[in-house]
């Protein structure tokens, strides 16, 4: 190559420190100035990459500014409705303007894995794992959800990665487990979210045999609101389950968490859709059909494929959905509350499927647990035709259902558990199970994938370009971080 063509090809688009910079075939392609026909692969994807990397820093700066100005006029209003003099604006005003300053600063400050101190394993699926950590320089404690970016890309989970991520940011909610921050590196995706002591549902059903409905209308009036909290910032769950509601050990009440879609649905496609066959299962009785259900429980919900048990039919047969599909995972958790197991378990993956898809035949209730008309009746609105699904209409018409009778939705965080959970203190995971320690976080750990090379995964690291977020404590719906996340070990 002459040499004088050497300085025209390093030549940058931008100059100036923190900024990445872009050589100048890259520039000459995305202004037109060479045709795409004739670029290599390689510079289509630098092209691609350049393009996003800019589209995302000037629509942050954007995003930024209008965030600062919907936070300072909320401000206002809230001042406006406590009916605050002057001086005591004029206070409000400024401490504001103090915690603004203060997220700006964190804005810039770079933030990592070495910024905390993992404790303990306490929880893991099939991309990656939970772990409780500690924040070094405050000693709060939080969840750290730990996601291998090899399995994001082998198992294609990209875009329901980044709608959780999306969710949890735009999700400023009493019913939504809490982010305070998402970061990245060349291994794995991080989400920095809130540590509910009190564990989740799925390890409640395990310790019970069955709730009492009174029990079960508290579990299932909440999570209710819950999903009409997501359904109403236009986000569809597709994952509601046991273990994927969160309790508050302070209060008990319900908290959705895990928006990562993880079923691998295409599992099953290519099954026939005749009855089941597992007659052996089918002839148990409750007691010995709870028993099986607890003992593959664990095992299915960390398997890459996922328990189906939840999952709606029309979710499987992949020609769309909607919201309803969520209504219906909900009374397959209600069943299961009040019968001991999900009632289209079985012993493999795919006579579950079989029965979910064949639900008009296999949706039965045994007579040796006998529970109220109310109740059936709900669970059979629920797990029904699509079309005429409970909740079509609106939430209200859930909510207005014979079971809830006496529920009293504005109030249901002011009642007392239905089931008090104990803890000795912040960091205590006795409500989780034990998990041995892994190798996520080295450096060496990633995993081999089979329809990637390493150098591959790299070039497609672009992908995950804008996935860190820091949250403004103030003006939330919950507020700063809550005291109780402050007291953590030293």
């Amino acid at each position: 190559m002459p040499t004088a063509v050497k300085p025209h090809r390093r030549k940058a688009t931008h100059s100036g420190a923190g900024r990445e910079v872009v050589p100048a075939e890259v520039t000459m392609a995305m202004t037109g100035q060479s045709s795409c026909s004739s670029m290599s692969n390689h510079t289509k994807e630098r092209v691609t990459m350049a393009k996003v990397t800019l589209e995302n820093f000037y629509s942050n700066l954007i995003a930024q500014h209008e965030e600062r100005e919907m936070r300072q006029q909320k401000l206002e209003k809230v001042m406006d409705q406590e009916g605050l003099v002057d001086e005591e604006k004029r206070i409000r005003r400024s401490q504001h303007a103090r915690k603004e300053t203060e997220f700006l600063r964190l804005k810039r400050t770079r933030l990592g894995l070495e910024d905390f101190e993992s404790l303990k394993v306490i929880g893991r699926g099939a991309f990656g794992e939970v772990r409780l950590v500690q924040k070094k320089d405050t000693g709060h404690v939080y969840a750290m959800k730990i996601l291998r970016k090899a399995d994001m890309l082998e198992k294609e989970q990209v875009g329901h990665i980044r709608a959780e991520r999306d969710i949890l940011v735009e999700a400023d909610s009493l019913w939504v487990v809490k982010m305070f921050y998402s970061f990245q590196d060349k291994m794995n995706l991080y989400l920095i979210m809130e540590f509910l002591p009190g564990g989740d549902m799925m390890t409640l059903l395990m310790k019970k045999d069955t709730l009492t409905e009174e029990a079960s209308q508290f579990y299932i009036a909440e999570t209710v609101l819950a999903i009409d909290s997501i359904h109403q910032l236009g986000f569809i769950h597709r994952d509601i389950k046991p273990d994927n509601l969160l309790l508050d050990s302070r209060f008990g009440y319900v908290i959705l968490f895990e928006f990562t879609r993880a079923h691998r649905t295409e599992f099953y496609k290519n099954l026939n859709h005749s009855l089941p066959s597992d007659f052996t299962f089918n002839n148990m009785n409750s007691k010995r059909k709870a028993e099986t259900w607890k003992r593959n429980r664990r095992q299915l919900a960390f398997s890459t494929v996922g328990t189906p048990d939840y999952i709606a039919p029309e979710v499987f047969m992949q020609n769309g959905y909607n919201k309803l599909c969520d209504w219906w995972s909900l009374g397959v958790i209600m069943y299961e509350m009040l019968i001991g197991y999900p009632p289209f378990c079985s012993e493999t993956p795919q006579e579950t499927y079989r029965k979910v898809m064949n639900w008009q035949e296999t949706l039965t209730f045994p007579p040796e647990v006998p529970i109220s008309e109310k109740a059936k009746d709900l669970i059979l609105r629920f797990c029904c035709e699509e079309e005429h699904r409970i909740g079509a209409t609106g939430v209200e018409d859930i909510k207005g259902n014979a079971f809830f009778e006496g529920v009293d939705y504005d109030h249901i965080r002011e009642r007392p558990a239905a089931i008090p959970i104990e803890i000795k203190s912040i960091d205590d995971t006795s409500n989780f199970d034990e998990f041995p320690d892994s190798d996520i976080l080295q450096p060496t750990a990633a995993p081999v994938v089979s329809n990637h090379s390493e150098a591959d995964l790299k070039n497609k690291d672009w992908v995950f370009i804008n996935y860190t977020y820091k949250r403004f404590e103030g003006l939330t719906a919950r507020g700063a971080i809550p005291s109780y996340m402050k007291t953590g070990k030293r």
